[in-house]
C-alpha cells in the first residue's frame, strides 16, 4: 500500500528515493512538460522512469511478503498468485498516484533521484499507469472472493486517500492502519471457505502500519516541514516522531506472540525481548545517530515480518 506511503513517497505501504537508479536526461519546468526529451526519446527510458516512479522497493517488499502469507497461510498455487497480482497492481496505482501527485511540490523542492522531477517521465505518463495499474487491481482483487476483494479495494482506497489529501493532515496515520491491516485480512479470506481473519493478524498489521508511517516520514521531516507538510509526524516534531517510532512496532511483536492461542513459547518470548532491547536502544543512540532510530526499527519490523509469516497457518 507503498503501496496503504508525510509527504513523498508514504505508503503501504508505506520510501522518498526508490526511483534514484533511473536515467536522467534533463530538468524541467513543470509537472506538466514532458520529461522524456521529445518524441524521439529511447521506450527503454521511458520505462525505466516509469518503473522508478512506482517506488519499486515498497512495491516488491509488501507483493513479496502477501505472496509469502499467502503460501504459509494455505492458499493454493493458483490462488498463490492470483493473491499476489491484486497486491502488486494495487501497490503500483499506490506508488505511481504518489509521484504524480506530487511532481509539482517534489520539482520545488529539488528532490533528485525521482523520476518526474529528474525528466525521466513526464507526470500524465504516470497518472496513467496509476489509474491503469488500479482498473487491474478491481477485476484481480473481486476474483479473490467478494469478502475478500472488498477489505482489499477498501486498503487501496485508503493508500489513495492518503496520497491525495490525508497526507496533510492529523489523520495521516490512518490510511496506514487501514491498508497495513487489510493486507493479512485479505489474504484470510481468501482461503478456501472465505474464514474471517483472526483479530491478532489484523491488530498486528493495523500497528505495524502505523510504525511503517512513522519510520517512512523521519529520515525526510525536516525538508517535508520546510515544504509545508504537516502530516501526523510532522506535528509530534522530529524528536517525538523518533521517540514513537518503535512503540507501535514492538506493540504489533505483543500481540504476534501472545495474541494467537496457545502458550507462546520460549523462543516467542524471546523475540518479544530481543525486539523490545532493539528498539531501546535505537531510540537512546537515536539522540545523537537519527540513523541508529531507523535501522533499530527496521530490525523491529524485519522481526516482526518474520513472526508474521511463521504464525501464517493461524490468520484464520
Amino acid at each position: 500500500m507503498d503501496r496503504p506511503s508525510g509527504g513523498a513517497p508514504r505508503r503501504a505501504c508505506v520510501s522518498a528515493g526508490w526511483g534514484a537508479w533511473a536515467p536522467t536526461i534533463g530538468r524541467v519546468g513543470t509537472p506538466e512538460q514532458s520529461t522524456t526529451g521529445g518524441p524521439e526519446a529511447r521506450w527503454a527510458v521511458r520505462l525505466a522512469g516509469l518503473a522508478g516512479s512506482c517506488h519499486p522497493g515498497p512495491v516488491v517488499a509488501v507483493t513479496a511478503l502477501m505472496a509469502a502469507l499467502a503460501v504459509t497461510a494455505g492458499q493454493g498455487a493458483g490462488r498463490c498468485v492470483l493473491t499476489g497480482a491484486a497486491v502488486l497492481t494495487g501497490q503500483l496505482s499506490v506508488g505511481w498516484c504518489n509521484d504524480a501527485f506530487d511532481a509539482r511540490r517534489d520539482i520545488a523542492a529539488d528532490r533528485h533521484g525521482k523520476p518526474v522531477v529528474d525528466g525521466t517521465v513526464g507526470v500524465t505518463e504516470v497518472w496513467v499507469a496509476a489509474y491503469a495499474a488500479l482498473a487491474l487491481c478491481v477485476p484481480l482483487s473481486l476474483a479473490c472472493g467478494l469478502w475478500a476483494g472488498a477489505v482489499h479495494l477498501a486498503g487501496v482506497g485508503a493508500a489513495w486517500a492518503y496520497d491525495l489529501r490525508l497526507k496533510a493532515t492529523a489523520w495521516s496515520w490512518a490510511p496506514y492502519a487501514v491498508g497495513f491491516a487489510a493486507l493479512p485480512a485479505f489474504v484470510a479470506l481468501g482461503l478456501p471457505g472465505r474464514p474471517w481473519p483472526a483479530w491478532w493478524v489484523v491488530t498486528a498489521g493495523a500497528l505495524l502500519g502505523v510504525g511503517a508511517h512513522l519510520g517512512d516520514v523521519l529520515p525526510d521531516i525536516r525538508g517535508d516541514l520546510a515544504t509545508g507538510v504537516r502530516g501526523w509526524p510532522h506535528r509530534l516534531g522530529p524528536d517525538g516522531a523518533r521517540l514513537l517510532l518503535p512503540v507501535p512496532l514492538v506493540a504489533a511483536s505483543a500481540v504476534l506472540v501472545l495474541g494467537p492461542a496457545g502458550p507462546p513459547g520460549r523462543w516467542g518470548l524471546a523475540v518479544l525481548v530481543v525486539t523490545a532491547l532493539v528498539a531501546v536502544t535505537g531510540t537512546v543512540l537515536g539522540r545523537r545517530w537519527e540513523r541508529a532510530a531507523f535501522a533499530a526499527a527496521v530490525a523491529v519490523a524485519v522481526a516482526d515480518v518474520a513472526l508474521l509469516l511463521l504464525r501464517g497457518t493461524g490468520i484464520a
